[in-house]
């Protein structure tokens, strides 16, 4: 069980992917079958709804969530805590926004790699998407396990 606190959420390593979950789509392999090297992320997004649908769903497609953050201080103390070794970030955050925790990620030794999402599509950014220090953008529809894996190499 995730522990919260108001900030963030910590998930117990191992324990949040263990237990089983009914699918229509429960026979659709996942994309890292070895749990041992499943990709760590961390989800930083200031509405909880969305942080909590994004790590069920990419929890199911391989992916070892580590935790979550509902700003951009928070998202910026548990990288450093956690190590993960992707972080799912929104632009638009309540603290700062996205793209400034990307420049500060970016700065840290054995940066994890940044993937911006939002609501918006990429274009309603112009060129601070292209010029940030990340690896891409995912609008927040669009977020698949597949289109994260792209992201991760």
């Amino acid at each position: 069980m995730p522990r919260e606190t108001g900030r963030a959420t910590v998930f117990a390593a191992g324990l949040h992917g263990t237990r089983s979950v009914a699918s229509t789509d429960a026979t659709r392999p996942r994309l890292c079958h070895d749990r041992r090297v499943r990709p760590t992320v961390l989800i930083v997004d200031d509405h909880a709804e969305f942080r909590a649908s994004a790590a069920e769903l990419l929890a199911a497609e391989g992916f070892d969530v580590v935790g979550s953050a509902g700003d951009g201080a928070a998202g910026f103390e548990l990288a450093l805590r956690l190590r993960p070794q992707l972080v799912l970030l929104d632009i638009q955050l309540p603290d700062r926004d996205g793209f400034a925790v990307a420049a500060q990620l970016a700065e840290v030794e054995q940066a994890p790699a940044v993937v911006l999402i939002s609501s918006r599509e990429a274009a309603a950014y112009g060129r601070r998407v292209s010029e940030a220090p990340v690896r891409g953008f995912i609008a927040k529809r669009d977020l698949t396990g597949a289109a994260l894996a792209a992201f991760v190499a």
